[in-house]
C-alpha cells in the first residue's frame, strides 16, 4: 500500500459536483468527501502517489474547467499537495455522516455509534481506499434498485416453488462491499464480489466482518468476470454493476454467459448521455432494459435476460 498520497482539494459551483466526481472517480481518485462552504462545493480527493504525476494533475484541472466552461459555469479551483497515509486515512471522515437510502437502509460509519432506533437495515461501512460510501449516487441507485428487487418473490421464484432468499448474486466491481452486504442484508442467500483492485477486495472483506456477515456467505475475491465460472456452479439469479459505462460495455457478454434466462441485473456508474451506448450493448447480448433510473446526471439500468 502507498505510503504517501495526493490530496486534491477543489472548490467548485454545486452543480458541477456529479461531473468532477465522475472525473475524480475516472482519474483513480480512491476516496472522496464533500462539505458545503457558503454557496460553493468544497471537495476532497485521494490518490497514492504513484498513480499521478504532476502533469497528470495538471491535465485533470484543465478536463475540469473544460468541464465547467461546456455548462456555462465558473471554473472549479483545484489545488493539490502531499499528505501521508496516516493523515489521509482519518482526513475525510470528519465529513461523513449517517445516512438514509432508499425505504430500508442506512449506512452508517464504522467509527460512530449506531442509532438508536434501528428501524432500517445499517450497513457498517469503513471504504478504506476503495469506492463506495454510499454518498454517490450510482450507489445510491444500486441499493435503491436492490430493494426494489429482493423486496418481492419474482414470479419465475414462485413458479419453480422457492423462496427468494435463495436466490445468488454476483457483485461485479465490488468496491467497498456495499452492495454485496446490502444484498445479503436484504435477504439474498449468496453474494459473489469480485474486482481487480486487491484493496478493494481487502475492503469488503473488513466491511464483512464489520456486519458480521459469514464470509461463505459473501465471497470476495480478486479478479474479473472470467473468474466467476471457477466460483459458481450455475447460473446466478442477479447481477450489480456499478462501475464505468466503458467497462461495463466491454464485459457485457462475459456477464451474458454466467446468467440464466431468469437472470436480472443492475447496472450503474452511468452517465445519461453514456446509457444509450450501454443499453444498445446489452441489447445485442440479449438483455432487456426493463427500467432507466436517474439522479442528476447519472443513471442505472435496470435489466432482464430476453
Amino acid at each position: 500500500m502507498a505510503n504517501t498520497w495526493w490530496e486534491l482539494k477543489i472548490l467548485c459551483e454545486p452543480d458541477l459536483e456529479d461531473s468532477i466526481f465522475w472525473r475524480l472517480e475516472d482519474f483513480g481518485c480512491r476516496g472522496t468527501a464533500t462539505e458545503t462552504k457558503g454557496n460553493s462545493f468544497f471537495v476532497k480527493a485521494y490518490l497514492p502517489k504513484f498513480q499521478a504525476q504532476l502533469l497528470d494533475l495538471a491535465a485533470l484541472s484543465l478536463r475540469l474547467r473544460q468541464d465547467a466552461l461546456c455548462v456555462g459555469l465558473s471554473s472549479p479551483a483545484l489545488h493539490w499537495h502531499l499528505i501521508d497515509e496516516e493523515d489521509w486515512s482519518s482526513s475525510w471522515k470528519q465529513y461523513w455522516q449517517p445516512q438514509e437510502v432508499g425505504d430500508r437502509f442506512l449506512i452508517n460509519p464504522a467509527w460512530l455509534p449506531l442509532p438508536e432506533s434501528l428501524e432500517r437495515l445499517v450497513i457498517r461501512l469503513d471504504p478504506g481506499v476503495a469506492f463506495g460510501t454510499g454518498t454517490h449516487a450510482t450507489t445510491q441507485l444500486c441499493l435503491e434498485s436492490l430493494e426494489m428487487r429482493l423486496s418481492q418473490v419474482p414470479q419465475s421464484f414462485v413458479d419453480k416453488g422457492e423462496k427468494p432468499e435463495h436466490l445468488v448474486i454476483a457483485d461485479i466491481g465490488c468496491g467497498s462491499g456495499i452492495l454485496s452486504i446490502g444484498a445479503v442484508l436484504l435477504g439474498a442467500e449468496k453474494v459473489y464480489a469480485i474486482d481487480t483492485d486487491p484493496l478493494a477486495v481487502q475492503s469488503t472483506c473488513s466491511n464483512r466482518a464489520l456486519n458480521d456477515i459469514n464470509p461463505e456467505r459473501l465471497v470476495a475475491t480478486e479478479g474479473s468476470v472470467n473468474i466467476l465460472p471457477k466460483l459458481i456452479n450455475k447460473p446466478v439469479d442477479g447481477i450489480v454493476c456499478n462501475i464505468l459505462a466503458d467497462v461495463i460495455i466491454e464485459l457485457v457478454p462475459e456477464m451474458s454467459a454466467i446468467a440464466k434466462p431468469t437472470t436480472w441485473a443492475i447496472f450503474s456508474g452511468i452517465l445519461l448521455e453514456q446509457s444509450k451506448a450501454v443499453a444498445d450493448a446489452l441489447e445485442q447480448n440479449g438483455w432487456v432494459v426493463a427500467t432507466l433510473w436517474k439522479r442528476k446526471e447519472w443513471c442505472c439500468l435496470n435489466a432482464r435476460r430476453s
